[in-house]
């Protein structure tokens, strides 16, 4: 697996912005951003355009302000409504609206949420996943598909969560992002997973991992030796509960233990750095046993 480029994309701007006592303004999340270009990460989130006011506003203000050397960003909304089109629902259009080159669809790969919290059938959702991811792709955006709850899902029903994949991989999307939701995987299970779905799908997976069971680094790091090829995170591990996966111990256990490729450029270099100025930035202290930065 050596030098093989991993896909590092950040969600500290969304998924990180959800922890308890965060509360950043559209200059934190510029900032925030900049300092992520530097780490060299790949992709990142900058929130829910249309669903978040702040969110909308540092849409239409980034592509003025800032100049990246090394990301691109992606906007992050769900699939269409069930009594709508994808052209016609007005979520779709404000994630057209923003002009992020990448868009993020997340989408119900969980057949008891389909039912229980959409109200739809189960072939109903895999057509507004289908259908979404579609026309986002012929309107020239590159479409990632984070599939919400996918391990409980594939534990409840594997042939339903799958076929939510494939529904999103005919419609173009070019990474399946296999989503731990609850944060309830072990590295054994993730493993096992991500091999079955790897065997049944063509576009790249990717991991998105939260740290509910302590294992959101290990999980990130499993799916990635079965094939994954794109993973997501936050610097310093950010998020709600007991947060995401922490991209920068992630990024620095594929290039340094595994000799991947994680960052555009030798970012490693500067992460204790920008890790503690995001913290600063968040007003959260740094945690000085944090791997790789933290103090001790």
């Amino acid at each position: 697996m050596a030098d093989l480029t991993v896909e590092m994309y950040d969600t500290t701007l969304r998924d990180g912005a959800q922890q308890e006592g965060m509360n950043l303004s559209v200059a934190d999340k510029m900032a925030i951003a900049g300092l992520l270009d530097q780490l060299g990460v790949g992709v990142i989130e900058g929130g829910w355009p249309g669903a978040v006011p702040k969110d909308t506003e540092f849409f239409a203000l980034v592509h003025k302000e800032l100049t990246f050397e090394h990301a691109q960003f992606a906007a992050f909304g769900m699939t269409r409504r069930a009594d709508a089109t994808a052209g016609s629902d007005p979520q779709v259009r404000a994630l057209l609206d923003s002009e992020a080159p990448i868009i993020t669809l997340v989408a119900k790969s969980d057949i008891r949420h389909v039912e229980r919290a959409l109200r739809v059938s189960g072939d109903a959702n895999l057509r507004m996943i289908e259908e979404t991811v579609a026309f986002l792709v012929d309107e020239g955006r590159r479409v990632i598909l984070d599939a919400e709850h996918f391990f409980d899902g594939f534990r409840f029903d594997a042939d339903y969560a799958v076929k939510a994949l494939l529904a999103a991989q005919s419609g173009g999307a070019s990474a399946l992002v296999l989503c731990d939701t609850n944060g309830g995987m072990l590295p054994d299970d993730v493993t096992s997973i991500v091999s079955h779905v790897a065997s049944r799908t063509e576009a790249a997976l990717g991991m998105h991992a939260h740290n509910d069971s302590g294992c959101a680094v290990a999980n990130t790091m499993a799916a990635v030796a079965v094939g994954a090829t794109h993973v997501q995170g936050c610097v310093n591990g950010y998020g709600e509960r007991t947060g995401n996966a922490d991209l920068v111990a992630v990024a620095a256990n594929l290039e340094i233990k595994r000799g991947m490729i994680a960052l555009k450029h030798d970012g490693l270099k500067e992460s204790t750095r920008i890790a503690h100025a995001i913290s600063e930035i968040t007003n959260i202290a740094p945690f000085p046993r944090q791997p790789y930065v933290g103090a001790s």
